[in-house]
């Protein structure tokens, strides 16, 4: 049996081989006579390609080049597909630039395929989509766009896939695009990037070809490079062998066809007009996926309104600032991810640094040990309230552990036999993981660099599979998520917010993001704003989230766009100008503020934003929040975008030139801001300094008055997780001093990112940060794209930390595999007492959690063999004792007195900790430093309590 598997693989991969042999012969031949063939061997066009609203304005430009190339093709109107018909019949589609599909059109495009139908796809296609059309593409694409670089690369053959490409010069060249990530099985990557890990910038399929730029855009690449590439791909699936070239036409697919340049539509043609019902119900569709595109809670899409704007807000004159670079077209919170990545290419041979080294091994070691913190936490808890567990569960932890004779079988249920993949036993996993690891510099030293990737990520992959997923295994943390207005349009009642809402508590999350006010528009019925919401009918969203999440014992915070006061994404949804402002400034143009250009809206960004400094715009904001906190019985209040727009004043980028902005610092200073540069050191210092005192004091002045009217209102800040003075200089947004002063409760910093150790690097430095005073800190987790396995790696992660909960973006994102390990490891199907929320009790809070860690190192203790001094046990659980009755009498009955005991006796015991946890540490020393970290979260804990004690005193 096993030698019939070999020859069937073997066979697969001469297959394969000669597939990729005759692809290159065919691309070196023809690309080197620059034939066509189709051109001269067919009358009919045997290409069609998709027009859509959102490669329209490019449209001159891949008309002008595939008239160059002299291809008959037939244009097929995107916003006409309803069915596999409307494809058409012809072999070849190509889908130049076009991110958003609904799931209709991704369903016959699949439907198109099967039947032989082969797909040229360019740009980040269907990046906009909702997560289930991006899940289909990605299987019909082999592989799907992961992110933008900010600067030209070069594309270059792929060494070691097909080196007959290399010296095909026409098809290489520098280029502006970005990362095509290929799937698994059945992609191969023929070009790639010239940049590190060399990643790839053309993926193709034996029935598809994704080029990673978009295509007949001047800005992206020269036309000559875009014509071989089209030529070249059109024709390997034209003359490709049987059985992939099998399909002359498309069966049942539409005949008709417009071939000629003239009758392709314009972005003025009247083809791109439909009717207002017809347009808005597809752009509504499109706000459902919309809020996936950006930064997380600070990306979101607006509302905007149905009617075009009575006043339009015009920029003061402006000098502007020489040498001017174009931004980078990637968002700020992917550029930040960028910064931190491990990429682990699977086949790549690229040599491997000390650097990258060392991290690789580390983050290995890790992984291992927070499957182990994991498994420990279920098998505590488990032998605390009685359960039976499998012989031999027990004995990981200090890596030679006894098993419990008390223990009996009952075997607990890893992911790997959850989520459907190969199981191996968790020990065999830890073991061979551990020897990779342990491995690992051997192979790097030998220059053995794809082997050393390829067994990193193999591990890696069993361990993931290891997790437990169906025990409790969270304590009481802040378990929160940023439900998004798409999220909340779509439900479109009472009932489906209920829904939503049971979802959620049945998950476990107990502290709701609730979007509020987006763009500009309140998403309630307002007395201060003049227009609710438009996408919102007939019900008032806020009023029904409260009750709803009271009634399900969560906490409801409104979550609002500070000074962003527009989105010309939203505008899109309801066929607006894309200069409109929003509805605050087309009613208050000098509320505006402009980047050094005079522009409202910084070149390369999509909102334009308020100027903080100007007095009625503090004042206009100020009422509304009052308005929310007071008539809603809302928990909390979330400032999002509380901060000036991303600048780079090194390339003379700037931000933050409105009118009340100017004649202030002019007041002080003598000097128009307009007129200084960063080259005037001291003068430009104060610039930076004014701006970002704007958005300091406003944060106090936000935090003092509505607290004098709700003192029990938690105030949370969704923040940039950027370096300080960096961060300082590009968006003015200093949340440390926030922090320190007390102003705020909660820092959600967005550390979004698509494997843990880049969440790592990204939340780290805070985590550790001493400047942050008795306030909070909560990670932010992005789930778009990040696998559920992958999202509850980062949980565990955060449950290692010295932290107190997370916050996930976004409930649109919050699939049913999340809901289902939500439900067995923190969800209320496991608890059947409320938990307390740690910025609500954190003294009830740091009781538990302490009695939970007691669990994890008596359970230690029992099961080790090893010999230790009975004194010095004696005295370790002494001193633990005594602290954990000093924080039970303080969650008990909090008072001053109490809180000093608590505090000194936590003192007291972390001093000795190490100390008394010798032996563990040379064993496992990632489970005693994550029983340190706790020990860190409680201290924080108590420190918080009593700055949230002295506050309601006040």
């Amino acid at each position: 049996m096993k030698y019939q598997e070999n020859q069937k693989d073997i066979s697969l991969k001469i297959k394969k081989a000669r597939r990729l042999f005759i692809l290159s012969c065919e691309i070196v031949v023809l690309n080197f006579l620059s034939i066509l063939p189709v051109t001269a061997a067919t009358e009919e066009p045997v290409l069609s390609v998709v027009y859509g609203q959102e490669n329209a304005n490019q449209w001159r430009g891949i008309s002008d080049r595939l008239q160059t190339i002299g291809v008959k093709y037939c244009v097929i109107s995107l916003n006409d597909v309803k069915s596999g018909a409307d494809w058409g019949d012809r072999r070849v589609l190509f889908l130049p630039n076009v991110e958003t599909l609904t799931p209709t059109q991704a369903i016959a495009l699949e439907e198109w395929m099967s039947k032989g139908g082969r797909l040229i796809a360019s740009g980040p296609v269907g990046s906009l989509s909702s997560p289930g059309v991006r899940q289909l593409l990605r299987s019909l694409l082999g592989g799907y766009w992961g992110f933008s670089f900010s600067d030209t690369e070069q594309i270059q053959a792929a060494k070691t896939k097909i080196p007959e490409w290399t010296n095909q010069t026409g098809l290489f060249g520098k280029v502006r695009g970005g990362v095509v990530i290929p799937n698994d099985m059945g992609s191969e990557s023929p070009a790639v990037w010239n940049s590190k890990d060399r990643p790839a910038a053309v993926v193709t399929t034996e029935r598809s070809t994704f080029l990673g730029w978009r295509w007949g855009t001047d800005t992206a690449s020269a036309a000559e490079l875009d014509n071989a590439w089209l030529k070249t791909t059109l024709n390997h699936y034209l003359t490709a062998l049987a059985p992939s070239n099998r399909a002359k036409k498309i069966a049942g697919a539409s005949q008709s066809c417009s071939t000629t340049v003239a009758a392709a539509p314009s972005a003025q043609g009247s083809s791109t007009t439909a009717t207002l019902s017809d347009r808005e119900a597809a752009l509504r569709l499109r706000s459902v996926t919309e809020e996936q595109r950006g930064r997380g809670a600070e990306g979101q899409g607006g509302g905007s309104s149905l009617s075009s704007p009575a006043k339009t807000a015009t920029a003061p004159i402006s000098r502007p600032l020489p040498m001017v670079k174009p931004p980078s077209s990637q968002e700020a919170i992917d550029q930040l991810e960028q910064a931190v990545r491990l990429d682990v290419a699977p086949n790549s041979n690229e040599p491997i640094d000390n650097r990258q080294a060392i991290a690789l091994q580390q983050e290995l070691e890790n992984l291992i040990g927070r499957v182990e913190s994991a498994h420990l936490a279920v098998l505590a808890d488990a032998a605390n309230v009685g359960e039976t567990i499998s012989e031999g569960e027990g004995k990981q932890f200090s890596r030679h552990l006894n098993t419990p004779q008390s223990v009996k079988e009952q075997p607990i249920q890893l992911a790997s036999t959850k989520l459907g993949a190969l199981a191996i036993s968790k020990d065999q996993a830890l073991a061979q993981a551990r020897l990779i690891a342990k491995n690992l510099p051997q192979l790097i030293a030998q220059k053995n660099y794809a082997l050393a990737r390829q067994q990193w990520l193999a591990a890696k992959t069993t361990l993931w599979q290891q997790f437990p997923v169906d025990r409790k295994l969270a304590q009481p943390e802040i378990r929160a998520v940023w439900l998004d207005r798409g999220t909340i349009v779509r439900a479109g009642s009472k009932a489906g917010l209920a829904q939503i809402f049971d979802r959620l508590a049945q998950a476990g999350i107990n502290t709701v993001f609730f979007e509020t006010v987006n763009a500009g528009y309140p998403i309630y019925p307002s007395q201060v704003a003049k227009e609710q919401n438009p996408l919102i009918r007939g019900w008032n969203p806020l009023e029904e989230a409260v009750k709803l999440a009271h009634e399900r014992d969560m906490e409801l915070h409104a979550w609002v766009w500070t000074f962003a006061a527009g989105n010309q994404r939203h505008n899109e949804i309801l066929n607006l100008s894309p200069n409109y402002p929003g509805p605050v400034l087309a009613a208050h143009p000098d509320w505006a503020n402009y980047d050094n250009l005079g522009n409202m809206i910084p070149v390369g960004q999509t909102k334009p934003f308020f100027d903080p400094a100007n007095p009625e715009v503090r004042q206009y904001l100020l009422k509304l929040y009052e308005e929310i906190v007071t008539k809603y019985k809302v928990d909390g209040l979330q400032l999002d975008y509380i901060r000036y727009p991303f600048q780079d004043p090194s390339a003379g980028r700037t931000y933050g030139y409105g009118k009340a902005a100017r004649a202030q610092f002019q007041q002080l200073t003598g000097v128009d801001p307009v007129n200084i540069s960063p080259s005037q050191a001291d003068l430009w210092q104060k610039w930076t300094k004014f701006r970002t005192e704007q958005v300091d004091s406003f944060v106090a002045q936000v935090s003092q008055q509505l607290r004098q009217k709700q003192p029990n209102l938690i105030l949370s800040v969704a923040v940039f997780p950027l370096p300080e003075l960096e961060r300082i200089q590009k968006i003015q947004q200093n949340w440390e001093t926030w922090a320190r002063r007390g102003d705020v409760d909660l820092i959600v910093p967005m550390t979004y990112a698509l494997d843990t150790s880049r969440f790592q690097r990204l939340a780290q430095p805070w985590i550790a940060s001493k400047q942050l005073g008795a306030t909070l800190l909560v990670p932010g987790i992005r789930l778009l794209s990040l696998p559920t396995i992958g999202a509850f790696d980062q949980l565990q992660l955060v449950r290692d930390l010295p932290v107190s909960g997370y916050a996930l973006f976004a409930a649109d994102n919050f699939n049913n595999d999340l809901q289902k390990l939500f439900n067995s490891t923190q969800g209320r199907i496991q608890s059947t007492t409320t938990e307390p929320i740690p910025h609500r009790q954190p003294f009830q809070t740091a009781a538990i959690r302490y009695t939970a860690l007691q669990r994890e190192w008596k359970f230690v203790f029992q099961n080790d063999q090893r010999q230790r001094s009975s004194q010095k046990l004696s005295d370790f659980n002494n001193q633990a004792e005594v602290l954990r009755s000093a924080l039970n009498q303080l969650a008990a009955s909090p008072s001053a007195s109490k809180l000093v005991v608590a505090r000194a006796s936590l003192s007291r015991f972390q001093s000795q900790f190490r100390v008394l946890m010798s032996q563990e540490i040379k064993s496992n020393s990632y489970q005693v430093k994550v029983w340190e970290n706790r020990l860190v979260t409680i201290e924080r804990l108590l420190r918080y309590g009593e700055r949230r004690v002295q506050l309601r005193s006040l």
